[in-house]
């Protein structure tokens, strides 16, 4: 039997399991906190190419993924999947992604809570194992399987190591919706540390946000989330009185470049590295999954014929 280890259960290690999976790969994922506690729970779902890179090849994986997000769309309530419209108040997409989605801004819009429960029950019935469990190093991953996918996002600084990953903070706020939002807004410059967003969601409003690099506070800052209300009741109104239901903090694993590659291992074994997503791990996941599994599936042709037991 053909056998993986995936380190990492936020979004890019599911969706890579779950292709793997599918595959008739026996798979078998370890993660240190569930799903629900990753950074990927926090994103605000908006499916849009953000602070990543290479912006080139993040706009083709964004495209690539859009067709599989539109079909998932067609089952909201399994998926938490919808496309919506809205406006990208300044410009700040790609020409790819602007043609894809058309005049008026139709783009995926998940709900993360139920997009991951989908994720895993998806992996889990395709024979795929989540186990809540913390590699201490590559070695140990790749002792107990023949190819191990590292899924770590942030992790990979000190799994790796990796000192290129870093921590862009972002920082939300939820609020139960006024008025009857339909229609998302962005407003986000290149690289600015602020920016304003309106994300509905069957939940409540998805107020944002920060893009605070090298900080890693997970608390919410109380001034930050009275700036994130104020700037966006300057567009709705609205929601200068809104009630707050939750305040959220994620820390986006931002590298220079996505790292996408096989290695091998001291041991003998090999490790597709698969992590620095930064702010559009969401966006770029089925896509990207899409170019590791290639990539593990040409190491597991090569185990194979090494004489691994992966047959």
């Amino acid at each position: 039997m053909r056998e993986v280890l995936i380190v990492g259960g936020g979004v890019v290690g599911l969706t890579t399991g779950v292709l793997l999976a599918e595959d008739g790969v026996r798979v078998r994922l370890w993660s240190r906190e569930p799903a629900a506690a990753t950074t990927s729970a926090v994103a605000g779902g908006l499916c849009w190419p953000y602070r990543i890179e290479p912006a080139a090849l993040a706009a083709e994986w964004a495209v690539r993924s859009f067709g599989t997000f539109a079909a998932l769309a067609r089952d909201p309530a399994a998926t938490g999947v919808r496309m919506r419209a809205g406006t990208m108040a300044d410009g700040a997409s790609t020409p790819e992604w602007s043609a894809l989605v058309g005049p008026r801004t139709v783009t995926p819009v998940v709900d993360m809570t139920t997009y991951l429960r989908y994720l895993q029950a998806r992996l889990e019935a395709a024979g795929g194992r989540v186990e809540r469990r913390a590699a201490r190093s590559l070695e140990e991953a790749a002792a107990a399987a023949p190819v191990v996918v590292n899924c770590t996002g942030l992790g990979a600084r000190e799994l790796v190591p990796d000192p290129s990953v870093r921590a862009v903070r972002g920082q939300l706020v939820v609020v139960a919706d006024p008025v009857g939002v339909e229609e998302w807004y962005v407003a986000a410059a290149h690289g600015a540390a602020a920016s304003t967003y309106v994300i509905p969601q069957p939940y409540g409003l998805l107020l944002g946000g920060t893009a605070e690099e090298d900080a890693e506070d997970p608390e919410p800052d109380p001034g930050t989330a009275a700036d994130i209300v104020a700037r966006c009741a300057r567009v709705l109104p609205a929601l200068a009185g809104a009630e707050v239901l939750e305040h959220r903090v994620g820390l986006r694993p931002y590298r220079p470049r996505v790292r996408l590659k096989a290695v091998r291992l001291p041991g003998g074994g090999v490790c597709v590295h698969h992590y620095g997503h930064g702010g559009a791990g969401v966006t770029v996941s089925w896509a990207c999954a899409e170019d590791s599994v290639r990539l593990v599936s040409d190491a597991l042709r090569r185990a194979e014929r090494r004489g691994h037991d992966v047959s």
